[in-house]
């Protein structure tokens, strides 16, 4: 079983809409309209236990899961959605040692996602053009101890990937056509070229680059998520739900195309 420690992050959980991460510090109070928790009480205390407010109201205290830490991100831009994150993942084929070229960072989000995959021997190699993105991002790589498997660094690359022989380079950026060549040029033989798109047009352009050159199974496809209410004589589909996010795009780098 572990318990908490001075200076752990929490996933605090009230209910579906109300929850939210922390780091436990000795001598402070986290409030909520359901009343404050003293978070020093936590020390010592095993995840998943019920902690009471100062009103009487009941909390879970969980250890925060790669998706809790994706989903409340420090945000300065869009961030992914788990549902988009999940299938990029698994189409990269990420895993323990992989290498990875990414761009642009954003608040971090795939980052995080992407190197808790590769770790303990990988890397993500990650590129944006904004200072200020890629300050919000570091905080939030940091805040998920997750930094040690991040090399972060501001640059154009549509000028050129400097990484060669990577596993995968994956695009979230507004011309990813633009790096499509060297992204190529990037990839070891067999490698996966990915990019998150929120237009038709964004995706027209990029598979016109990935057909002029030696790549495979190029596609595009889009996820949308439907969460089912489930109760007695009710279950339905929820009437709102998590559409249209983006495009993912995809291919595979071979040395040479049949004739």
């Amino acid at each position: 079983m572990t318990n908490i420690k001075e200076g752990d992050e929490i996933y605090l959980v009230f209910d579906h809409k109300q929850n939210y991460k922390l780091k436990v510090v000795t001598g402070e109070k986290f409030h909520t309209r359901k009343g404050f928790i003293e978070l020093g009480d936590l020390i010592g205390k095993p995840f998943g236990m019920v902690v009471t407010s100062s009103l009487g109201m009941a909390f879970y205290v969980l250890k925060p899961l790669i998706r809790d830490r994706v989903l409340k991100t420090d945000r300065r831009t869009q961030v992914l959605y788990p549902k988009d994150i999940s299938y990029i993942l698994l189409q990269m084929d990420l895993g323990s040692g992989s290498q990875v070229v990414e761009a642009g960072t954003g608040s971090g989000a795939l980052t995080m996602a992407m190197a808790n995959s590769v770790r303990p021997n990988g890397m993500i190699y990650s590129y944006d053009i904004s200072e200020r993105h890629q300050k919000v991002a570091a905080r939030n790589i940091d805040k998920s101890g997750l930094m040690p498997w991040v090399e972060l660094e501001i640059k154009d690359i549509t000028k050129g990937i400097p990484n060669k022989d990577v596993d995968a380079v994956f695009l979230d950026m507004s011309q990813p056509w633009k790096v499509v060549r060297s992204a190529w040029d990037a990839l070891a033989g067999s490698g996966v070229f990915m990019s998150f798109s929120p237009t038709i047009d964004q995706v027209m352009k990029t598979t016109e680059m990935l057909n002029s050159l030696p790549f495979i199974e190029i596609e595009t496809i889009e996820l949308l998520l439907r969460e089912i209410t489930v109760a007695p004589n009710k279950t339905r589909p929820r009437t709102q739900m998590i559409g249209h996010s983006g495009y993912l795009t995809s291919a595979r780098k071979v040395i040479e195309l049949l004739e």
